[in-house]
């Protein structure tokens, strides 16, 4: 095979701390690749808030030196040693440790597990599979674990409730507010950018939109108004504590990021006493048959008109300069990198 480009990380680092930290596109051959039994001519990855991380040079995201950074790939199968998978299959993967421990999707070519990729779905393009990428397949898992603890969307609205996506502009956040519309969900968008963003998350179904004010401040009663019925958080933290507090009896919060705080100031208060369940979304490690439930999902229940209009491009000597604005808040939807552009 000839060579190829690929954003490389190289790190030094002492007790957790990063001393030495470089990231660029490079031009690389064969010998770069990590052990697996596919390999795949990449054609599209995107930007994620952990991609953004390792590219930046923060801590507890790249785990060894040198990496290629990017937790999404969507590409063809250059060669296979698993009977799954022949030459010119489309498939993507999410998480399964790439752009972590593994070298990920920011590189024209990557070599990986079979076990983790799932096939592109028909009715899907393969610009369309990385727009959706770990935040999309993220936000169908939490959509998932809502429908599976009897979050029914014919309920929802008869009883005026709603259900409630924290950060609700970013990618996981837009991708859900897409969904639950989809679904016939009332949805409540809480963002920080309300004026900004209302006529975006309007567009993509919500019903409402709140300042995220109205849930990030700390020292929130451990039960207070009961206002939805479901909750898509992926900011944790206050924010997620005071979502519990306000989830009514029955209810379910699928927590899936942590961008406000890793911690989790509150009681046992409303699962012991409304009944509230707390489902841990966990889109790295998910099996197989859960990854292919999720696409199938995704390929139907998506709107792709509103999957377009969060999804802007860039090329991959874009993605390093891309990955600052994406930490500083200035990006909102989905980051489309197109490799080999």
């Amino acid at each position: 095979m000839s060579d190829f480009r690929a954003i490389v990380i190289e790190q030094r680092t002492e007790g957790g701390k990063v001393l030495e930290h470089s990231a660029e596109v490079r031009t690389v051959g064969d010998d770069l690749l990590m052990p697996g039994d596919v390999t795949i001519d990449v054609e599209f990855s995107d930007l994620n808030y952990k991609d953004g991380l390792a590219i930046a040079g923060r801590p507890g995201v790249a785990r060894v030196s040198p990496l290629v950074p990017g937790i999404d790939l969507v590409g063809t199968v250059a060669t296979s040693e698993d009977p799954r998978w022949r030459e010119g299959d489309r498939v993507v993967l999410n998480g399964d440790g790439i752009g972590e421990r593994h070298h990920g999707g920011l590189a024209e070519r990557a070599r990986v597990r079979g076990d983790a990729l799932v096939g592109v779905p028909d009715t899907l393009t393969s610009e369309q599979a990385a727009a959706i990428g770990t935040a999309g397949f993220t936000a169908m898992l939490a959509v998932l674990a809502l429908e599976r603890n009897g979050v029914d969307p014919e309920e929802v609205r008869t009883s005026g409730s709603s259900v409630l996506v924290t950060g609700a502009a970013g990618g996981v956040g837009s991708v859900a507010v897409a969904l639950l519309a989809r679904l016939g969900y009332p949805v409540t968008a809480s963002t920080g950018r309300v004026e900004e963003q209302r006529d975006y998350l309007t567009d993509l179904g919500a019903s409402e939109i709140i300042d995220r004010s109205e849930l990030s401040e700390a020292g929130g009663k451990p039960l207070q108004s009961q206002r939805w019925a479901g909750v898509i958080d992926s900011v944790g933290s206050h924010t997620l504590a005071n979502a519990l507090a306000q989830t009514r009896y029955g209810g379910t919060v699928a927590a899936c990021g942590l961008a406000q705080g890793a911690d989790l100031p509150a009681t046992v208060m409303p699962f012991i006493l409304r009944a509230v369940t707390l489902a841990g979304i966990n889109s790295v490690e998910a099996p197989a048959a859960l990854r292919d439930t999720a696409w199938r999902r995704l390929a139907t229940d998506l709107d792709e008109e509103a999957l377009a209009a969060m999804t802007s491009f860039i090329t991959l000597g874009e993605a390093i300069a891309t990955a600052e604005e994406l930490l500083a808040g200035r990006l909102r939807g989905r980051t489309v990198v197109a490799v080999r552009a």
